[in-house]
């Protein structure tokens, strides 16, 4: 392991739920010198930004967690938006890294680069294997770019530029908003509002028996680093040239009726829970092969109750931020990645769309 504290380390969407996990891990490992910008001080989306950024920080490492996201509306309404930005973003970063002679990086991508009908669980040689899910294929394919500019940079002149591609991920500073958050912040606001209000039952999309798995932002964090921290020579033999990324995940799921039960649990909620079948399912099964990263030395070690129980007191300490918003609605997964769960209402339409697009771009472009 190679563990440098006096590095400049720039955390580039320090703001977002993943980003803001990274800095609070480097700051408990005792890293000195963590370099975040807000979306004043640079625009990702703008080269001549992006190079003059880098250009007066004397940057060592640097952790690529910023991107441009939204629900399943989104990006099917705006997909050149979810592509051209996400390209923009990850070209500029990682060639400005390059030029100005950051020699480490660590790009952060998502599941949903892997083909709509892969093989479960899901191995890092199934990429590039088959047709991938259409709802998010812009952004997906976005995100390919983005493992292919790191080993293209990697190959060509010698820069040791990573990759890792997590699962479904949860926990503090996480999107709660009732139209276009996750299945878990989505459960948790729904079964805490349930409880509020005393109500008798919550209705969950679909049967409840597709299989899902969740892993904590603090053990994504805890990943990434162990990730960056390895020696160049160890990454390199566990890896290939051409795939060289990582899947990050527990490797182990549940089904949806197992999370919504566990999510009462943690909420307090005694009601009863209405799964309706009449809705699609989706996908019956989405898991990754964390075997590459167990072999690297990391596993998860958040346990989904701890992690939810974790989540949701994030939330009500902070829930006065989400006060006048109904749940009655909810919107579908960002990066269509999707698990149909939580009575998802899909009738918001463009308008809806056009909303989270706007919420999206506001707080995904800059570095922070």
């Amino acid at each position: 392991m190679v563990r440098k504290l006096d590095d400049v380390v720039l955390v580039a969407g320090h703001g977002g739920m993943v980003g803001s996990a990274i800095v609070r891990r480097l700051r408990a490992l005792g890293y000195n010198n963590i370099l975040t910008a807000g979306r004043d001080e640079v625009d990702l989306r703008s080269q001549a930004d992006v190079q003059r950024f880098f250009g007066v920080h004397a940057i060592d490492q640097m952790y690529l967690a910023a991107a441009k996201v939204g629900g399943i509306h989104a990006n099917n309404i705006y997909p050149a938006e979810f592509i051209y930005e996400n390209l923009m973003i990850e070209a500029n970063v990682v060639h400005a890294a390059h030029v100005t002679g950051v020699q480490k990086l660590l790009f952060l991508g998502s599941s949903c680069i892997y083909p709509k009908l892969t093989e479960q669980p899901m191995k890092e040689a199934a990429l590039l294997t088959g047709v991938l899910e259409p709802t998010n294929e812009p952004y997906a394919l976005a995100k390919i770019a983005g493992i292919k500019l790191c080993e293209s940079y990697s190959r060509q002149y010698g820069r040791d530029y990573r990759s890792v591609m997590p699962t479904n991920l949860y926990g503090p500073n996480d999107n709660f908003h009732p139209e276009n958050s996750h299945v878990i912040p989505a459960l948790l606001r729904r079964f805490h509002e349930a409880v509020q209000v005393q109500a008798e039952e919550v209705a969950i999309w679909g049967s409840g028996t597709p299989r899902r798995e969740f892993l904590h932002v603090d053990d994504m964090a805890a990943a990434s680093v162990h990730v960056m921290e390895l020696d160049e020579a160890v990454y390199q033999a566990h890896t290939q040239p051409m795939r060289s990324h990582i899947n990050v995940g527990t490797g182990t799921d549940c089904t949806i009726r197992e999370l919504a039960e566990t999510v009462a649990s943690v909420t307090g909620f005694n009601g009863r829970l209405v799964f309706d079948a009449t809705k699609l399912d989706g996908t019956p099964r989405k898991l990754l092969d964390v075997t590459r990263l167990s072999s690297l030395g990391w596993q998860a070690s958040i346990g989904l109750e701890d992690g939810l129980r974790d989540a949701y007191r994030w939330f009500v300490e902070n829930h006065d931020r989400f006060r006048g918003r109904s749940a009655t609605s909810w919107g579908d997964l960002p990066h269509g990645c999707r698990i149909d769960p939580a009575g998802v209402d899909r009738s918001g339409g463009r308008e809806s769309a056009r909303r989270d697009s706007a919420r999206a771009a506001e707080q995904s472009t800059g570095a922070g």
